[in-house]
């Protein structure tokens, strides 16, 4: 059995005048939401092996905002593949994490995390929370999957059991979706 936890970028700064998106960086709110769910995943003692991210900026400080809360740092792995992946670039990666790793952490972006999630996860009309990952995986968001294999090389559609997903909203409402 191994474990993969997503985490998306948390909320960026779109009034920031970069001129790639690859550098945009985090908005005020966002460092918040990042923060908060690094100190939720470590209430919920939440262990990596191993730590595999987009090099985006945006990834990069939603990372650092993660750590802060989280108590501890873990170095990353720099995968230039994870930058606005498919699922199916996405799988690739998971594939070829080393098989001495149990329990990965990989921070990047939509729409390919949420599909990956959509992938893993069966529609068997067993999982609310995979119901839930359908409708949006929001920034700063947490998935926690179980994938029933042995080896990273054997992952694929359907043999995940999606363990939690929280967002950011469901621990600061004042974080949720923005009205106007």
């Amino acid at each position: 059995m191994k474990r993969l936890t997503l985490l998306r970028h948390a909320k960026s700064d779109w009034d920031d005048p970069v001129a790639r998106d690859f550098d945009r960086p985090l908005n005020e709110r966002g460092e918040k939401a990042a923060r908060l769910m690094g100190q939720f995943a470590a209430r919920q003692s939440m262990r990596f092996d191993l730590l595999v991210a987009s090099p985006a900026e945006r990834v990069v400080q939603t990372l650092d905002a993660f750590f802060t809360g989280y108590g501890e740092t873990l170095e990353a792995r720099w995968d230039r593949r994870i930058y606005l992946a498919s699922s199916a670039t996405l799988f690739d990666v998971v594939r070829d994490l080393p098989e001495t790793v149990e329990a990965a952490l990989m921070s990047g972006h939509n729409p390919g995390f949420e599909e990956l999630i959509l992938d893993l996860v069966p529609d068997d009309g067993d999982s609310a929370l995979r119901d839930d990952v359908e409708v949006k995986f929001p920034t700063a968001s947490l998935a926690v999957m179980e994938l029933a294999i042995d080896r990273w090389t054997d992952a694929r559609p359907g043999v995940a059991t999606l363990k939690s997903f929280t967002r950011p909203r469901d621990l600061d409402p004042a974080l949720g979706p923005e009205t106007r």
